[in-house]
């Protein structure tokens, strides 16, 4: 903590490159999505597994609860939908990062930088 100018005190934030948590980059949060898609994976083979032993076992009433395990389609779309989105941001980040290596910047007369040959 720093004293402020005018009594408050701030606190400087220091910006890192190290990940802090798994959604601290696209590689991090894809990694976090594909697991969290292999538990619902394994979530839906467990109550798949617990109606068919229900059924074997004649246990209308258990069957019937395992099956309205709220494991729904619903997930999966959203699951499926992020790993998009993220393969889209990775994708975007490396066409932006390629061109802004290839091609430097330049200034035009109002002062804005853009990338030469833009």
């Amino acid at each position: 903590m720093r004293d402020h100018p005018r009594g408050r005190r701030s606190e400087r934030r220091v910006v890192s490159d190290k990940a802090e948590t798994p959604f601290d980059s696209i590689e991090g949060s894809h990694e976090y999505v594909a697991m969290l898609a292999e538990a619902l994976d394994e979530a839906r083979r467990d109550v798949e597994a617990e109606i068919a032993a229900a059924e074997r076992d004649r246990a209308s009433r258990r069957k019937e609860a395992a099956f309205w395990c709220p494991i729904s389609g619903q997930a999966e779309f959203h699951i499926t939908s992020s790993r998009r989105i993220l393969n889209d941001l990775r994708s975007l980040r490396r066409l932006l990062l390629a061109e802004t290596r290839s091609a430097p910047l330049r200034k035009t007369k109002k002062g804005i930088a853009t990338a030469e040959g833009a």
